[in-house]
């Protein structure tokens, strides 16, 4: 499919496909907030001494105003007519706002930025009234009754980061085909692990739980390399091997949703994903660094996840409270979200749509603006889907289950709660 022949039409819109990927070259976001691994290491050296201190790290603006001045270039060149045009707008907006919130790394101006690219914890969820923060609290309040109150189980064995990655390595050579993907470890690597189109890294000296690995290989193979390998196969929209800002929350709620659907979430994950919540919306709140860090400690997470998981809401921004870098809120509402979305396409039966959101790096939206595209050729089908999407029948039963028992009024039952 990437080999035909372009129309002149489709070769215009592949151009400005590859002009927008020149543009964005530059515009790392991770990697520009990130700390170095130096700055947890004196942290918790601190700590063992008695002392907790404010982290320090100078950031280095970038300036991305050339990159600017060309996505605003791209898109007013763009057919805002022609669904691959407006798509192409609105992926060159979005990079436009996470270049100014990169130029702006270490002030509280990252924070507004964040918000308009990733929401925030207040943000209401689809189909009701309910925000974010109301559903963190939810699975909170399951976490605790689970753990009768206590801070969650931790494994009881670890696996070493050397035999995951053969393990995991073993696992995508059978997937992808060999030599396609690799597996690494990277020491300086903060996350536990993260995925592109043709690696797969692993944080050193690190300890995994078996939960850990099925986890990843649901999350970071078979969605994130899965649809950055699927966009390289694009033949028009080469961009879509690169999540666009505006499609981190479609791709991180994909990556959640298929570890729900492959069986590999646990509650202890879920807890984890609404903790970070409630910490991003204290962080706005006015909380600093040693505020939410003691928050995490107070809910049973060691010294350095706690340290971990609050320098996630710091990235970026001053570590004096009042701000926060807000992507972490895109993991819970993305999977309700996604969630919704497949409930909704099973049950007007476009079991399409659900495989066009892994044919690249796309957006909710973008799989029904696009429709069009598929229909035509000009977007290619996916050619890998992950395991329990090809398991349709499967799937098809999960999410009839989820249609009906959310009719189910709980607060109608009574009798059990008299036993």
């Amino acid at each position: 499919m990437a080999d035909v022949a372009l129309t002149p039409a489709l070769q215009r819109y592949a151009e400005l496909d590859k002009r927008l990927v020149e543009a964005v070259r530059g515009i790392r976001v991770l990697a520009t907030v990130a700390w170095p691994a130096a700055v947890e290491r004196r942290f918790l050296e601190d700590l063992q001494r008695g002392h907790e201190t404010l982290p320090r790290f100078d950031y280095r603006a970038p300036d991305l105003s050339a990159q600017r001045a060309e996505l605003a270039v791209i898109t007013a060149e763009a057919d805002t007519s022609h669904p691959l045009g407006a798509w192409l707008a609105r992926n060159a907006a979005s990079w436009q706002t996470a270049a100014r919130m990169l130029e702006a790394v270490g002030t509280t101006n990252v924070t507004a930025a964040s918000i308009e690219l990733y929401g925030k914890p207040g943000d209401t969820l689809p189909g009701g009234g309910q925000t974010n923060l109301d559903a963190a609290r939810w699975f909170l309040e399951i976490a605790k009754e689970l753990g009768d109150g206590q801070a969650l189980p931790e494994a009881e064995y670890c696996i070493p980061a050397e035999v995951l990655r053969d393990e995991v390595q073993a696992e995508v050579d059978a997937f992808f085909g060999a030599s396609v993907v690799r597996v690494e470890i990277d020491p300086e690597l903060t996350a536990k692990a993260a995925a592109g189109a043709t690696r797969i890294r692993l944080r050193g000296a690190t300890c995994f739980s078996e939960y850990d690995r099925s986890q990843l290989l649901a999350h970071e193979a078979f969605v994130h390399t899965l649809t950055a390998q699927n966009g390289r196969a694009q033949p028009v929209l080469k961009s879509l091997t690169r999540t666009a800002p505006r499609a981190t929350a479609t791709q991180e709620g994909l990556a959640v949703f298929a570890e729900l659907m492959s069986g590999s979430i646990d509650i202890a994950r879920l807890q984890r994903i609404s903790l970070r919540i409630l910490a991003i919306d204290m962080a706005l709140g006015g909380a600093d660094f040693i505020e939410v860090y003691r928050w995490f400690r107070a809910h049973g997470q060691n010294e350095a996840d706690s340290f971990y998981s609050t320098q996630r809401v710091f990235r970026g921004v001053p570590v004096t409270g009042g701000a926060a870098f807000t992507k972490d809120n895109v993991y819970l509402a993305g999977l309700l979200t996604v969630h919704t979305f497949f409930r909704w396409a099973f049950k007007r039966r476009r079991t399409d749509l659900m495989q066009h959101l892994f044919a690249g790096k796309l957006a909710l939206d973008d799989a029904l603006a696009l429709g069009p595209c598929f229909a035509d050729g000009s977007l290619a089908p996916p050619r890998f889907l992950p395991p329990w999407l090809q398991q349709s029948q499967g799937l098809a039963a999960k999410l009839a289950f989820s249609l009906f028992v959310n009719r189910i009024r709980m607060g109608r039952i009574g009798e059990w709660e008299k036993a």
